[in-house]
């Protein structure tokens, strides 16, 4: 920062912050675990090189994922963010597959309804058709159909249920 309180790294360097120091914007005094980490991990020459080689306006975003990195390595030696990373690849994998099963179950369950509920009626019936419907609705009507046309001959089946299956057979 130039003067009186330096910068984070120039602490722990045990340096004196220059008035250009490129390490004073992102790196505090109030904060000297920031650098201490990125400084442990990268080395401050590496990132003082990073630092000067972007532009002004892309250098905090930088700062930023360098403390995230020599975070993740710290956490994780071998992988460093690549794990976090995999692993939060694998998560949303997972949970994809989940989804997946989650709509496979429903489309089922959606299927089994539909052939549980009965068939529509076609669109294009006659009138008369649809009168002689509308009298068969209940079972009632239709057994007293069916009584009617036993007395008139001797073939026709008693049963509604029973004329249910034969038609599906027939």
């Amino acid at each position: 920062m130039g003067g009186s309180s330096p910068c984070a790294s120039c602490k722990l360097l045990r340096r004196r912050c220059a008035k250009d120091c490129i390490f004073a914007p992102y790196f505090p005094s109030d904060d000297p675990h920031k650098f201490a980490i990125v400084h442990r991990v990268f080395g401050a020459s590496n990132v003082s090189k990073m630092l000067q080689e972007l532009p002004v306006q892309q250098r905090a975003d930088a700062v930023s994922s360098l403390v995230y990195e020599a975070n993740a390595r710290e956490r994780d030696p071998v992988y460093g963010c690549v794990g976090a990373i995999s692993y939060l690849e694998n998560q949303v994998s997972q949970l994809q597959m989940q989804l997946a099963v989650a709509q496979t179950e429903m489309l089922c369950i959606r299927m089994q309804q539909e052939s549980a509920l009965p068939m529509p009626m076609p669109t294009q019936i006659q009138q008369d058709d649809k009168s002689f419907l509308a009298a068969t609705n209940n079972l009632d009507n239709i057994s007293q159909y069916l009584n009617f046309a036993s007395s008139s001959s001797s073939n026709v089946i008693q049963d509604p249920s029973a004329l249910k299956r034969e038609s599906l057979w027939t």
